[in-house]
């Protein structure tokens, strides 16, 4: 047990997750709400406000609140805490987050990307910590298609914090499907769960299953036309891959989300056209796909470690560890 504990905060389309963590113990409470967007922005902070105060209010022994960290959906500018042209959160656009929040709570909260504390946890307790690695890239497949990077064992947000949105990597036709960002052919209408099903249903017709979860066990039943959808998941994928690494040069890789249920199904047609496209992949590719311990100057794409609550445990650790120092200025300076 440590003097210490903090708070995440996950915001996600579907569902509001709050939690308390003591780094030691890991969770220690936790709140999961509705996410109200019909009701509006304002209702939505309200909601997460109550929850981080009832947890806050909650008896943790010795241990002291040392910070409160949040995930949300990108693009998010920073230092600001202002979001921006969120596709699923309409009336959003141009809304002050950090400042909503601190005029409730009465102080301030780290603000992060929900892909970007994914991969820093990932970093700290995931992949990064199993193999050693500061250097890594996270593709997260859910609802949409998520991406966080790590940098000398530290989140890259760029000038604006608009780093890390490689959902947005054109894989497909520009002037055809229309994504939420505004954009055509982005790789979340190919390789998110909704892009999954919105193939099936384009293909499939009325007899499409209605998540990407049931397409997964029609494809393994050897029904061609689903495992053709997740052929064509696979080849998004390496297209985009093939960009983050002949520009990245990483060594680490990582997919998380739940679309990766379906690796067995995506990943073949995954490795066999990022062989083909990326020759920095080519030179670099491991003799074993999936080691105990990764080979040095190799480029290895895994299977992310943390499952759903990458993302809120993210959260926690990065609002413990800003008892590191000065808690809040020194994190806002470095966002």
């Amino acid at each position: 047990m440590t003097d210490k504990y903090s708070i995440g905060v996950d915001l996600g389309g579907t569902n509001l997750r709050v939690a308390s963590y003591d780094g030691g113990e890991g969770f220690l409470d936790a709140i999961t709400l509705p996410t109200r967007l019909a009701s509006g922005r304002e209702q939505v902070v309200r909601d997460l406000c109550e929850a981080v105060t009832a947890l806050t209010s909650r008896p943790y022994g010795d241990r002291k609140l040392t910070g409160i960290a949040m995930g949300t959906p990108g693009p998010l500018e920073l230092p600001a805490g202002i979001l921006r042209n969120l596709p699923n959160f309409p009336g959003w656009d141009g809304f002050n987050l950090r400042a909503a929040i601190s005029g409730i709570l009465g102080r301030e909260i780290v603000l992060e990307n929900d892909a970007n504390l994914a991969a820093f946890a990932e970093h700290q307790l995931g992949a990064g910590s199993t193999y050693a690695i500061e250097d890594l890239c996270v593709i997260t497949l859910g609802t949409g298609v998520g991406n966080g990077l790590i940098l000398n064992g530290r989140i890259w947000d760029g000038a604006n914090g608009f780093a890390g949105e490689a959902g947005h990597m054109i894989v497909g036709d520009a002037k055809g499907l229309r994504c939420g960002c505004g954009g055509g052919g982005c790789l979340e209408q190919y390789a998110s769960a909704t892009g999954i099903v919105r193939m099936a249903r384009e293909r499939l017709g009325d007899a499409a299953p209605s998540t990407a979860h049931e397409l997964a066990l029609l494809a393994r039943s050897g029904y061609q036309q689903a495992l053709g959808i997740f052929e064509t998941v696979g080849d998004a994928l390496a297209i985009a891959l093939t960009g983050l690494i002949n520009t990245l040069n990483l060594p680490l890789f990582l997919l998380g989300g739940g679309v990766c249920e379906a690796w067995d199904l995506f990943s073949p047609a995954m490795f066999r056209e990022l062989e083909h496209r990326s020759y920095v992949y080519r030179l670099t590719k491991p003799d074993i796909l999936e080691p105990a311990r990764l080979e040095a100057r190799k480029t290895y794409i895994l299977k992310a470690q943390l499952g759903s609550t990458a993302g809120l445990l993210g959260a926690c650790v990065l609002g413990l560890k800003s008892a590191l120092s000065n808690p809040v200025e020194e994190l806002l300076a470095n966002q």
